[in-house]
């Protein structure tokens, strides 16, 4: 068998303990024009730019493209915005992302995800407690994680509960947040000062 070819590859079970791609300092954003641009919207907000977009400053013309379809699976989405973090919060914990867990725990409690939900989402949609929409929303999450596509049981529960531009959102957010958790993780961005005092996925969870 070729050495790159996937049953070779061992899993990893560890997660960067520091950055591999540093983010960029004020200072470097101050003397890199293009990386000003593509950070302009946070900058002028009246509060610190997370690493995840410091990190991604370092390839400015990914970041400002990334962003037109980050601000829709965030903030345009025809998902419901609980049925939203579930969705985020169920792909983080199953690619390890802490970084991506720790901020979406944050955003989740803004729209109703407590903590009974957290405990839910680490045991995954046969958990008890779900509402039947709810399990077949995360069921679908796992399935695209494990499988890159929704099963014919599953598509048609989904199917039911949502209208088809609900469902293309489901499966794209999944996708754009399995993406995020992949750049999160190799380049070990680090949580940022407001992430450190909660409780973030250990990555070496089972």
């Amino acid at each position: 068998m070729h050495p790159g070819s996937p049953a070779s590859v061992a899993p990893v079970t560890s997660r960067p303990s520091e950055a591999r791609l540093a983010p960029l300092t004020d200072a470097e954003i101050a003397a890199d024009p293009e990386a000003t641009r593509a950070l302009r919207p946070f900058l002028d907000r009246d509060e610190p730019v997370l690493a995840i977009f410091r990190t991604l400053a370092r390839h400015p013309d990914l970041l400002r493209r990334w962003l037109v379809f980050a601000n829709h699976i965030l903030g345009k989405s025809t998902l419901d915005p609980r049925d939203r973090e579930l969705a985020i919060l169920r792909i983080g914990w199953l690619c390890r992302a802490p970084y991506e867990w720790g901020q979406h725990v944050l955003i989740g409690r803004g729209v109703g995800v407590d903590d009974a939900d957290l405990d839910r989402i680490r045991q995954g949609p046969d958990a008890e407690g779900w509402t039947p929409r709810e399990r077949t929303l995360l069921r679908a999450v796992d399935e695209l994680h494990a499988d890159a596509c929704i099963g014919d049981a599953t598509w048609a529960d989904l199917s039911a509960d949502l209208d088809e531009r609900q469902c293309l959102d489901l499966i794209f957010t999944v996708g754009q947040y399995q993406l995020v958790s992949m750049a999160l993780n190799t380049c070990g961005v680090q949580p940022d000062e407001h992430l450190r005092p909660f409780p973030l996925l250990d990555p070496r969870d089972p």
